[in-house]
């Protein structure tokens, strides 16, 4: 898969290519990608969401965060990468996206996680869905 810009950073170049693979995997799984890398509030680019698709089977719009990870460790847990500020970044980035496209429907936050890189083969995919970030923590996957 090829990658969507240059850049030195390896990094950097490693995410690009996680969140070409993630969007890849939603359009084969049926969601439509709305935006990506979409920032809201313009002047915080703390407030970035990596995709933002549209779920046909739940008629849902869905938040994603995406992690590229080169290897799957046995120690680190699921969603470790994601902090407190993290989280609060991202639901506030959501809400303001909510509020300048008007969304008045129904929604969730998915997170995807990449294993792998671009030179390395064919990526694991682990999508995580409906993790608690907003309010109704009853419907939700636990951070820990």
């Amino acid at each position: 898969m090829r990658l969507r810009r240059d850049s030195a950073n390896i990094g950097v170049a490693n995410g690009v290519w996680g969140e070409d693979v993630a969007a890849e995997y939603l359009r084969r799984a049926g969601f439509q990608i709305i935006d990506r890398n979409s920032c809201p509030v313009a002047k915080d680019r703390r407030l970035e969401i990596d995709l933002v698709a549209w779920d046909p089977k739940t008629d849902a719009m869905v938040f994603v965060e995406v992690k590229q990870h080169a290897t799957m460790s046995p120690y680190g847990r699921r969603l470790s990468r994601i902090d407190r500020r993290k989280r609060t970044n991202l639901r506030r980035a959501c809400n303001a996206w909510r509020r300048a496209n008007r969304w008045h429907g129904d929604f969730r936050f998915d997170v995807i996680e990449i294993y792998g890189t671009p030179s390395g083969g064919r990526p694991v995919v682990d999508h995580i869905e409906k993790v608690n970030l907003f309010a109704n923590p009853s419907r939700f996957v636990k951070w820990d």
